[in-house]
C-alpha cells in the first residue's frame, strides 16, 4: 500500500501545476486523494481532505511547477 501512495504522490503534484489558481488545485487535488486512497484501501473522505489541503496550499509550500498563471 505504501508503494502505490508513493508512485501516485508525484502524479498528484504534477497534475496540480496544470491548473490556474488555488480553488482549481484544491478541488483537483481533493478528487485526486479521494480516488487514491479508496483505490490503496484507505478512506475517500480523508484523501480528499488530506489532497483539497495539500492543492490549495502547494504553491504557498513552494511545489515546483505550482503557480498562478
Amino acid at each position: 500500500m505504501l508503494i502505490k501512495t508513493l508512485i501516485f504522490v508525484p502524479v498528484f503534484f504534477g497534475l496540480t501545476g496544470c491548473l490556474e489558481n488555488n480553488t482549481q488545485r484544491g478541488v483537483a487535488g481533493a478528487a485526486g486523494g479521494a480516488i487514491i486512497s479508496g483505490a490503496t484501501g484507505g478512506s475517500p473522505v480523508t484523501g480528499a481532505v488530506i489532497g483539497g489541503a495539500a492543492g490549495y496550499f502547494c504553491q504557498d509550500l513552494n511545489v515546483p511547477g505550482c503557480r498562478d498563471r
